[in-house]
């Protein structure tokens, strides 16, 4: 597994833009401000970027790659079209399934089963309907959870750029790929239901 998902604290900073198809962020150490990983969806087809700016770009498909600044690969989100509830891909740094995220049906302000390689749940990612606070629950421990920070009104009404904290327990090991389940599922909070 990289070093860079040995850190507890990341800042993800998605790149401003008022016009944009694709989902960039870059991930900062919030202590020094170097970014760490960057998030790219490098391949679009031309009608996911053409249904991006309609009301239908919450069921677009997307592939997601989460990499070091060098290129190396960490992590890769995918999902299909989707016209109900998500059911989202994570795949490793060897392109290997290691989980995934199930929507759940009835849930206010948005939860997720988090899945093992086996698609078996492992916790449950948790929102609120009325901010941006995700927590990710294995029964009754937090493993992590993710807020959203402000940029002043003149940023978030003229651009689709959002900028989050995400926190890791020290109780989650730096070996173990429920990190990069975490990592991942930022990806898809934003894009499958803040979007």
């Amino acid at each position: 597994m990289n070093a860079a998902l040995s850190r507890n604290v990341y800042f993800i900073k998605e790149h401003v833009g008022m016009f944009k198809a694709a989902n960039n962020y870059d991930i900062h150490d919030p202590e020094t401000g170097a970014i760490v990983m960057e998030c790219r969806e490098p391949r679009l087809g031309l009608l996911t970027k053409i249904l991006r700016f309609t009301d239908f770009k919450r069921l677009t498909p997307f592939d997601i790659r989460i990499m070091t600044p060098s290129g190396q690969p960490i992590v890769r989100v995918k999902r299909g079209v989707s016209l109900f509830l998500s059911k989202v891909h994570v795949l490793d740094e060897n392109d290997r399934h290691i989980g995934g995220f199930k929507q759940k049906l009835f849930s206010i302000g948005g939860a997720f089963n988090i899945l093992d390689e086996n698609d078996k749940p492992m916790c449950t990612l948790k929102g609120k309907w009325h901010s941006w606070n995700f927590r990710f629950m294995a029964g009754d421990t937090e493993l992590a959870n993710i807020t959203k920070k402000w940029e002043g009104i003149g940023k978030n009404l003229f651009t689709s750029a959002d900028n989050y904290m995400l926190q890791i327990s020290d109780t989650v090991p730096t070996e173990s790929p429920v990190r990069q389940l975490i990592l991942a599922a930022v990806m898809c909070i934003d894009m499958v239901l803040k979007e």
